[in-house]
C-alpha cells in the first residue's frame, strides 16, 4: 500500500497513523538499534526458528524511516542473517527519536501485561500438534505458566530436549489417576520438585479446594496467620491500632483491634487464612515415611493434623491455647481417620519433656513471626516477647523438637522474613537455619512458596510510595536433615502420590487432649 493510500485510510483513525508503508526490504539495509534492550535466549530463538520453518513469516519487522533503525523484530532479523535470508517484510513507520525510544521500551512489555484466558488457551493448545522439541518446550511452558494441568507436558518436553543434547533420560513411572501425566515429574511427585513451588497454579488451587471440602476449618479457635490476613487492613484500622497503642501503653493484640473496630463500625478487610493443606501434603509425602510420626511444635489450627491423619501419618502438635486445642479436637473427631491426631496443650518450650516418649520421623511447622503481630496477651505466647527474647525461646523450642527426631530423618519449617519496627528485615530465615544447625539438623533444601496475592494490591501502592517496600507474596520452605540424607531418603521409600484420600464413612473417636505445664 502506498504512503498516500495509508494516510487517506488513516484520516478516520482516532489516533495518528504513523505507518507510512509496507515493503520487502533487503536485510543488509536494516540497521540494528543500539537502544535495543531485549535479550533472546537460545531456547526462544530455536522455538522461533521452528515456527518460521513450519509456517513462514506472518509478522513483519518494524523499521523507522527517519533513523533506518529496527524498532521491533530483532530475533527474526538475527535469524534471517544467520540463514542467509536476503529480504524481510517490513512495516515502515515515521517516528522521532524520542517516539522511537518510547515504542522500543513499551511495545513488548505492554503485550506481556496481558493475562491468559485459561479456557481459550487450553482449547487453542489442544488443537496444536508439533514434533519439534523446542516448540514442545515453549508450548508446554506456556501451559504451565498459565496454570493449565494436563495440557502439554513440560517435564517430558524438557527430558526430550535433554536426550537430544545427549543427557540420560529419566525413568518413567506408571500413569497416576487424575493427573494424566504419564512419566512426568508432576505425576510422580504431585508437583515438580523444583525450588519454586507455585500455590497460584490451577492444579494447586483445585487440590486445596478438595482438601478444604473435607470440612477443614483451621481458622476456628485461632487465626492461622500464614499470610497475616488479620493485618491486611485499611488505614482506618491501622489508625485505630495506633490510637489503642497510645491509650493502652502497649502493643494491642489484633483480636483487640478488630473487636474495637467492629464495636465502632469500622470496616474490616478479609478473614484469617488457614495454612495451605497442599503444602502439608507435599511435605508429608516427600519427607515423611508412610506411617511415620510427625511432630509440630507450633500446631495452631487443625489443618496440619488433619492432613497428616488423612495421609496415614500419626501427628503430635503442641499448642498453647486451650480453646484452639478443643477446636482442633472437635474437627479431628469429624474429619480424621485413624491415626487420629494428638494435640497437646502447653508451652512448646517444654516439648522435649511433654513428648519424651515420641520418636519423630518428621518435624513440620510454621512458627509465629516474632514480635511482628501480637496474637494474645498470654505472657507465654512468643508473640508477646521482644525479638531477642523471642529468638531465645525459639531456639529452645527447635532444640527440644530436634531432640525428638530420629537419626537420618528430615525436618521442614515454612517461614517468612519480617521487618523490625524501623522497616529492616530481621533475617529470620537465617536465624532459623542457625537454630536447627546448632540443634544437630543441617540445612538440606530450600524453596520459595509463591502464595496468593490476596489483598496485597490494595496495600502495596501506598506502602511502596511511602517507603519503597516491596509487596511480599512468598514464603520460605526450609528443609533440614538430622544425619545422613541418603539414609533418610531410604527410610521414606518411594513417594506415593495420587488422588485425594476418600472421606471417612464414619468419624472415629477423638484422642484425649494432653496437657502439660
Amino acid at each position: 500500500m502506498s504512503h498516500e493510500g495509508m494516510q487517506s485510510a488513516g484520516e478516520s483513525f482516532r489516533w495518528k497513523n504513523r505507518i507510512i508503508g509496507y515493503r520487502l526490504m533487503p536485510v543488509a539495509e536494516i540497521l540494528e538499534n543500539p537502544k535495543a534492550w531485549r535479550l533472546h535466549p537460545e531456547a526462544q530463538v530455536e522455538a522461533l526458528r521452528s515456527v518460521l520453518d513450519a509456517v513462514g513469516m506472518v509478522k513483519p519487522l518494524i523499521v523507522n524511516t527517519r533513523t533506518g533503525r529496527l524498532v521491533d523484530g530483532k530475533a527474526r532479523l538475527d535469524l534471517a542473517r544467520r540463514n542467509g535470508q536476503e529480504q524481510m517484510p517490513v512495516v515502515v513507520v515515521d517516528l522521532s527519536e524520542e517516539e522511537e525510544a518510547l515504542v522500543l521500551a513499551t511495545l513488548d512489555p505492554l503485550a506481556a501485561l496481558a493475562e491468559a484466558d485459561q479456557g481459550a488457551l487450553a482449547a487453542l493448545l489442544r488443537e496444536i500438534e508439533v514434533e519439534d522439541i523446542a516448540l514442545q518446550v515453549m508450548l508446554a511452558g506456556l501451559a504451565t505458566d498459565a496454570g493449565l494441568d494436563g495440557i502439554g507436558n513440560l517435564d517430558e518436553a524438557l527430558a526430550a530436549l535433554g536426550e537430544a543434547a545427549g543427557e540420560p533420560p529419566c525413568q518413567a513411572s506408571p500413569p497416576e489417576q487424575g493427573r494424566n501425566r504419564i512419566g512426568s515429574l508432576s505425576a510422580r511427585f504431585g508437583v515438580s520438585p523444583f525450588t519454586v513451588l507455585n500455590a497460584r497454579e490451577g492444579w494447586w488451587q483445585e487440590r486445596k479446594r478438595a482438601w478444604l471440602s473435607l470440612g477443614i476449618k483451621s481458622e476456628i479457635g485461632r487465626g492461622e496467620d500464614l499470610l497475616f490476613n488479620q493485618s491486611a487492613q485499611s488505614q482506618a484500622v491501622y489508625g485505630l491500632k495506633n490510637e489503642m497503642r497510645e491509650r493502652l501503653g502497649r502493643e494491642p493484640a489484633w483480636e483487640e483491634v478488630l473487636d474495637e473496630a467492629k464495636r465502632r463500625g469500622v470496616s474490616i478487610m478479609g478473614q484469617t487464612s488457614i495454612f495451605d493443606p497442599v503444602m502439608c501434603e507435599l511435605a508429608y509425602r516427600w519427607f515423611c515415611p508412610l506411617g511415620g510420626t510427625i511432630v509440630d511444635p507450633f500446631a495452631g489450627g487443625s489443618v496440619r493434623g488433619v492432613v497428616a491423619s488423612r495421609l496415614g501419618r500419626p501427628y503430635v502438635g503442641m499448642e498453647l491455647r486451650a480453646e484452639q486445642v478443643a477446636a482442633n479436637q472437635e474437627q479431628g473427631a469429624t474429619i480424621c481417620t485413624a491415626p487420629v491426631p494428638t494435640w497437646i496443650e502447653g508451652d512448646s518450650r517444654t516439648i522435649a519433656r511433654a513428648c519424651k516418649d515420641v520418636h519423630a520421623d518428621f518435624i513440620f511447622g510454621c512458627p509465629p513471626y516474632g514480635d511482628l503481630e501480637v496474637y494474645s496477651n498470654d505472657p507465654a505466647d512468643l508473640s508477646t516477647l521482644d525479638y531477642a527474647d523471642f529468638l531465645s525461646a525459639y531456639r529452645e523450642i527447635i532444640a527440644g523438637t530436634v531432640s525428638l527426631l530420629k537419626d537420618d530423618r528430615f525436618a521442614c519449617f515454612v517461614i517468612g522474613d519480617f521487618r523490625d519496627r524501623k522497616g529492616f528485615y530481621r533475617n529470620f530465615p537465617a536465624h532459623t537455619i542457625q537454630a536447627f544447625e546448632d540443634a544437630g539438623a543441617k540445612l538440606y533444601n530450600e524453596a520459595i512458596l509463591v502464595t496468593q496475592v490476596g489483598s496485597l494490591p490494595i496495600r502495596v501502592g501506598a506502602q511502596f510510595t511511602a517507603s519503597r517496600k516491596l509487596g511480599k507474596t512468598h514464603q520460605n520452605v526450609i528443609v533440614f536433615c538430622k544425619g545422613d540424607p541418603v539414609a533418610a531418603t531410604k527410610a521414606i521409600g518411594e513417594v506415593e502420590f495420587g488422588d485425594m484420600p476418600a472421606a471417612p464413612i464414619r468419624p472415629p473417636l477423638s484422642a484425649p487432649v494432653r496437657r502439660c505445664g
